[in-house]
């Protein structure tokens, strides 16, 4: 009898936001995917520069400094996977890379799909539908 092995999920800066931020418009989405994600036993894998990205966006846009050092803090623990953003990343990144397609395809997009691909994850947990025209699925159809 074969088993299932559990989904490996890379999140973006924006589920993370949505998670973080009560009065995100996704908020209430971005919770219950993390809950069917809990649920099916996924390997979440955070890259580094998405923890940045979004702990930024709390900080400066949604100025939310206590909410952006709360986030950051969930990150330091070691049971969260965090990737590390290397040269060998940000090479694969720059391969996605083209500033003067959309504003929708940022080099922080393009880790987060080199990661994914690093990681042979079968999905992405954020609400930009950029990735799906990149080909890959997302968090909420699993």
């Amino acid at each position: 009898m074969a088993t299932n092995k559990p989904p490996v999920v890379v999140v973006d800066a924006d589920a993370i936001v949505a998670q973080a931020y009560p009065n995100d418009s996704n908020h209430e989405r971005a919770v219950e995917i993390s809950n069917n994600l809990n649920n099916l036993g996924a390997q979440v894998i955070y890259p580094a520069s998405a923890i940045l990205e979004a702990t930024t966006v709390l900080q400066a846009r949604l100025n939310s400094g206590a909410t952006a050092y709360g986030t950051a803090v969930v990150f330091s623990d070691p049971n969260v996977q965090v990737a590390e953003v290397n040269q060998k990343t940000l090479t694969n990144a720059l391969n996605n890379f083209s500033p003067t397609t959309s504003k929708k395809n940022t080099l922080f997009d393009c880790v987060v799909m080199a990661v994914a691909d690093e990681n042979n994850a079968n999905a992405i947990f954020s609400f930009d539908k950029f990735y799906k025209s990149k080909g890959f699925k997302l968090a909420s159809e699993l």
